[in-house]
Parts: C-alpha cells; sequence; structure tokens
C-alpha cells in the first residue's frame, strides 16, 4: 500500500513538472498571466516554472521584423499615378506593452506602415519619390514610429523599394532624357569647335611668321594622303608661287613701251611667262564647259 502510493506521488509529481516546466528562448522574453493578470516580472532566457491551471506564459519574440508593405497606389503632387512598395523593419523593446496595449503589434505597424506610404505620396513630387528616397525614408519612418511608440515597438529603418509608373510617363522621361543628352552633346561639341578654332588661329599666325612651316604641313597633308589606299591625285600648288607669278604677269602687262608710247602688245607666239596666267584663270573659274557641238556652233561668215 505505501508502494502504490509512493508511486502515484510520484506520478503525479512528474506530471506536474512536464505541465509546469517552459523554456524560453535566447531571443525571446516570457510574461506570466496568473489568473488573467500579468505579472510585473519578465521570464528571461533559460528554463522556467509557472503553476499550471493558474499561470499562462506568453512569448515574445524580440527579433528584428522584416515587414513587407504592399505596393500602394497613390497620386502625387503633381498629379502622376504611382506605385509605390516599401520594407519595414522593426522590433519590440518592450514586451509588455507590445501584449497588453494593442491586440497584434504586427498587423497594427503593417496598417500604419500602409496608411503612412500612402501619405507620403500625396505630399511628394515625382522627382522626390525617384531622386530624394532618402528623405522619404525618414519621414515615413517617423510616421510610423511615432504611434508604434506606444506600442513597445521601435521601427529601425523604412525602406521605399519600387516606384512605378505609367508607360506614358516612362516615355515621356525617356525622351525627356534624350533631350538632355543631345543638348549637352551639342555644348560639348561647340566648346570643342571654339577651342579648335582659337588653336588653329594660333597655327595659322606662327605659320604666317614661319612660312617654311606651312610648307612642312603641305607635305605632312600630302604624306598622310598617300598613306591611304584610294584613287585620289593630290598635286599640292603653293598659293605664294601663284601670288608671285600673278603679280609678275600684272607688272609686264603694266610696263610701257621702249618709244615712251602705250603698251606694247606682245608679238608672236605667247611666251612662257603667260602660262600661269591660264593656270591662275583655270582656278579662279573652275572647270571649263565642253564645247558645244558641231552644228549649234554660229555661222562664223554669215
Amino acid at each position: 500500500m505505501v508502494v502504490e502510493l509512493v508511486v502515484a506521488g510520484l506520478s503525479v509529481g512528474a506530471v506536474y513538472l512536464i505541465a509546469a516546466a517552459r523554456v524560453v528562448r535566447q531571443y525571446e522574453r516570457g510574461l506570466v498571466f496568473r489568473l488573467g493578470r500579468l505579472r510585473s516580472a519578465v521570464k528571461q532566457p533559460g528554463f522556467t516554472m509557472i503553476v499550471p491551471g493558474v499561470e499562462r506564459l506568453q512569448k515574445v519574440n524580440m527579433q528584428i521584423v522584416t515587414l513587407p508593405v504592399p505596393a500602394q497606389e497613390g497620386i502625387t503632387r503633381d498629379n502622376v499615378t504611382v506605385r509605390v512598395d516599401a520594407v519595414v523593419y522593426f522590433r519590440v523593446v518592450n514586451p509588455a506593452e507590445a501584449i497588453v496595449r494593442v491586440e497584434d503589434y504586427r498587423f497594427a505597424v503593417a496598417q500604419m506602415a500602409q496608411t503612412s506610404l500612402r501619405s507620403i505620396i500625396g505630399k511628394s513630387e515625382l522627382d522626390d519619390l525617384l531622386s530624394n528616397r532618402e528623405k522619404l525614408n525618414q519621414g515615413l519612418e517617423l510616421m510610423i514610429d511615432s504611434p508604434a511608440v506606444d506600442w513597445g515597438v521601435t521601427v529601425d529603418r523604412v525602406e521605399i523599394k519600387d516606384v512605378s509608373l505609367p508607360e506614358t510617363m516612362k516615355r515621356s522621361m525617356a525622351r525627356q532624357a534624350e533631350a538632355q543628352r543631345d543638348r549637352r552633346a551639342r555644348v560639348i561639341n561647340a566648346d570643342a569647335e571654339l577651342e579648335a578654332s582659337k588653336k588653329l588661329a594660333q597655327a595659322a599666325d606662327q605659320m604666317s611668321s614661319t612660312p617654311s612651316a606651312l610648307q612642312l604641313r603641305l607635305l605632312q597633308t600630302v604624306a598622310s594622303v598617300a598613306t591611304e589606299k584610294n584613287s585620289t591625285l593630290v598635286l599640292p600648288f603653293p598659293v605664294e608661287l601663284l601670288r608671285f607669278l600673278e603679280g609678275k604677269r600684272e607688272g609686264e602687262t603694266a610696263a610701257p613701251g621702249p618709244r615712251g608710247g602705250a603698251e606694247r602688245e606682245p608679238d608672236g607666239p605667247r611666251g612662257p611667262a603667260e602660262l600661269p596666267e591660264e593656270i591662275l584663270g583655270e582656278l579662279r573659274t573652275g572647270a571649263e564647259d565642253l564645247d558645244p557641238e558641231p552644228g549649234s556652233r554660229p555661222d562664223s561668215d554669215g
């Protein structure tokens, strides 16, 4: 009889220990409710005991929670329809308030994040959503964190993930960016032309003071053309020589005759000095037209 009582007592004690034993993980904290009333002591990580049937242990996760915010559609201040989604990082700092003050702190933070995101979209312009996200993230974090402090929750970080634009707005922005790039390219080309013209003017002044430099530049140009495999034949003719021959021809034409009379007409065939005049005439007027057909010539006899 005594043995049976001892065995029964041990069995009841084992069942009580099993029912009363609890284990709190390292990233959790335990809240004990005794007959529905919260006890002030918070159970730390490790092994703990409660009174079965009288006390209830509720564990609260203290890790950082990553909460994705569904895409919210709204109209910006400059009347552009956009869809914006975000992500919220928060954690529980006071487990008692997170359990007692709000029914479900995760759901509360999620709804507050969606409402705040819609408010941020309506207060911001499109350029701010695309290029000034750091400021918007800070404003969104402040809007979510202000009511969450009373829930025992603190918001560590809020990030706007993506901003979806209508296709028409995407095309308009692409055309604007292309126009901006074209404008910058034209400005750069104009600056390059201005700089090149200044350098060419300096080079022309330098070459005018040193005629041999012009000849060297001419020979360099001929050499560069000769390296290319083409059928173009370049025959350089110094402009100074043409001017010299032209001046010499004008001087001979304006010289008086041997008797002090009028200008003397050259007799006989033209000499070699008259040949450059024809070359100069061809250079001034260009290529001469082809002779008309024999049948179209006017009759000199008639």
